[in-house]
């Protein structure tokens, strides 16, 4: 999941995500990259858990896992602690 996340057009990718689901072509003119590479950052994305497909159609729709993104928050707000707790 963090290979993943390090790659800057992925996590470009996870913003317009975000905002809504959508489909290969609609990410696709957001950058200024080939089908092929947008749709290999994508595949990435989703052997992480980052984000769904649902097909409609001829379409596939893509959507951020906002789950997966919680769990992140919890585990990373462990590390965040307490000033007044003593260190180990």
């Amino acid at each position: 999941m963090f290979k993943a996340l390090a790659d800057p057009v992925r996590r470009d990718i996870l913003i317009l995500l975000k905002k809504r689901k959508m489909s290969a072509g609609e990410i696709c003119e957001h950058f200024d990259m080939t089908n092929a590479t947008i749709s290999y950052h994508l595949s990435q994305l989703k052997k992480a858990g980052l984000i769904f497909e649902e097909k409609k159609k001829n379409f596939i729709f893509y959507q951020l896992n906002a789950s997966v993104f919680e769990e992140i928050m919890l585990w990373i707000s462990q590390f965040g602690g307490n000033n007044n707790e003593k260190e180990n």
